[in-house]
């Protein structure tokens, strides 16, 4: 009796000298290039290219590329993720679809859930790396590498430009865009502060708005002559030109003076 199951040999390509350990389970559709080790009880899903790594025991792995890496004892990798040479994955982390590893460590416990870039950094045990992060690795001339101490929280569509460095406990919020140093047990944010203002002449209110009856209503054209706000009779709208009556004052078109004469504007 086999100490590993092939689930379907006629669909894997398992490389001659390829070790794998007892109670290992490779599912259909699975590629073995090279030196490589897979541990004991270890899952290969369907759909994995894995060449001259090993892959600790209990690892999950599903339809994912490893290449020249380690993958630690239970760690979860995929589906659609890509550790590139160089990658050390420890144990029971967390590396999820769209997750580009090169050239880095990740220590115990590191979760990397979705899309995010992990090049040349050496990430701490236990911490969290949101989605959309990427180590902005390569400055155009040279790559440079990026320390993120350990129980560090880097929130969603973060931007780490090394050289950089986060001390244990760090907390990035989401958006932020950093490099340098970070002290141990930090909070850093950067980002532009939103600028909100009201709408209240409606330049930006859709084109077509929904009318009783669930008709599509055509968008008044602005600065029509009747009413000159083009309100009606009962506007209520703060600072209006009519005054509440529907009806523009001299003037209200905003021209005024020798302009205000010009041909074809709502006033005549």
């Amino acid at each position: 009796m086999a100490e590993y199951t092939v689930l379907s040999p006629q669909t894997c390509i398992l490389s001659p000298s390829a070790k794998i350990g007892r109670g290992a389970v490779i599912w259909p559709n699975n590629v073995l290039l090279g030196d490589c080790m897979i541990g004991e009880g270890a899952v290969l899903y369907p759909g994995n290219l894995i060449e001259d790594s090993s892959v600790g025991a209990g690892a999950v792995l599903t339809a994912s590329v490893i290449k020249g890496s380690q993958v630690g004892a239970g760690a979860q990798i995929g589906p659609f993720a890509h550790l590139r040479p160089g990658s050390q994955v420890g144990e029971n982390c967390r590396v999820g679809s769209f997750v580009e590893v090169k050239a880095s460590r990740l220590g115990r416990g590191v979760r990397a859930g979705h899309l995010a870039y992990i090049g040349d950094a050496d990430v701490g045990e236990n911490t969290n790396i949101g989605c959309g992060v990427v180590f902005c690795n390569y400055d155009g001339t040279q790559k440079h590498r990026a320390q993120v101490g350990e129980a560090c929280f880097i929130g969603s569509n973060v931007n780490l430009v090394a050289p950089v460095h986060l001390g244990d406990g760090c907390y990035i919020a989401a958006g932020t865009t950093l490099s340098g140093e970070v002290p141990a047990r930090s909070f850093a944010v950067a980002r532009a502060r939103a600028a909100v203002r009201p709408d209240e002449r409606g330049l930006y209110r859709p084109a077509r708005e929904s009318a009783p009856g669930g008709m599509a209503a055509a968008a008044e054209p602005e600065g029509r002559p009747a009413g000159g706000c083009g309100c009606g009779e009962h506007c209520r709208r703060a600072g209006c030109a009519c005054g509440g009556e529907g009806k523009a004052p001299a003037g209200s078109c905003g021209h005024s003076g020798r302009e205000g004469a010009e041909e074809g504007n709502a006033h005549g």
